[in-house]
């Protein structure tokens, strides 16, 4: 499988983060909120020192998380896209301390490490390979907002399948919080190919009805992260 190349660790990927937190910066500094309008390119590449390109694959990252649009002769706006770009500014805007990397998967602990009694008699051959499909995706994502949708989406389906409305809708609220979260590593390949081996190896354990090895594989995959957590 040939390895995309954004995924690597590479100089271009290091000018594209560098500037995806300078700008959640400036949106903190300016108070910026929903409907006002970001610098331009331009500006932006001015302002930080960056090229045009690397400018514009951080606006990119704004819009994959719906925190900005792009208007006809207006530029870059953040908005309120599908309702939720409030929520989704405050993940963007959200650095990810070693507590704050703890505090989200504490939560995600209580919920997916005690899934496996709920999700085992309901989870069906559909619902096992559609996580499987979820998890190839992940695999040969190519970029890493991409690859921070598939994981989310593959644990979704797993609390999905508990049947629990509210356990659902909670979860859903803080996909923007958890996607932020995602995002760590994941332009790095190692840190790829380890969720998906990691998910792989939760799948196993719930096609063999193993409630121990589940627990364990689930546990070991919320704690991975935290060495691509910056200071941890």
């Amino acid at each position: 499988m040939t390895t995309a190349p954004d995924l690597m660790e590479s100089p271009r990927t290091s000018a594209v983060d560098t500037v995806v937190g300078q700008i959640r910066g400036l949106i903190r500094e300016r108070g910026l909120k929903v409907g006002d309008v970001l610098p331009s390119e331009a500006e932006l590449a001015d302002m930080f020192a960056a090229s045009r390109g690397t400018v514009r694959e951080a606006f990119r990252t704004l819009k994959a998380y719906g925190v900005a649009e792009s208007r006809q002769k207006v530029g870059a706006v953040l908005t309120a896209q599908h309702g939720n770009a409030m929520r989704d500014l405050f993940a963007f805007a959200m650095d990810i301390s070693e507590d704050a990397f703890r505090d989200i998967q504490g939560y995600r602990r209580l919920t997916e490490m005690n899934l496996f009694d709920l999700v085992i008699d309901r989870l069906t051959e559909a619902d096992m390979a559609e996580m499987a499909e979820t998890n190839r995706r992940l695999r040969d994502a190519p970029n890493a907002e991409t690859a921070s949708a598939e994981d989310f989406r593959f644990h979704r389906r797993l609390v999905d399948a508990a049947g629990n409305r509210t356990l659902s809708e909670t979860y859903g609220m803080l996909e923007p919080v958890i996607r932020r979260l995602m995002l760590a590593g994941k332009s790095q390949r190692r840190a790829l190919e380890g969720a998906a081996d990691d998910h792989d190896a939760i799948l196993a354990a719930l096609a063999a009805r193993d409630r121990i090895a589940f627990v364990y594989h689930m546990n070991r995959h919320l704690d991975a992260g935290l060495e691509f957590v910056p200071g941890a």
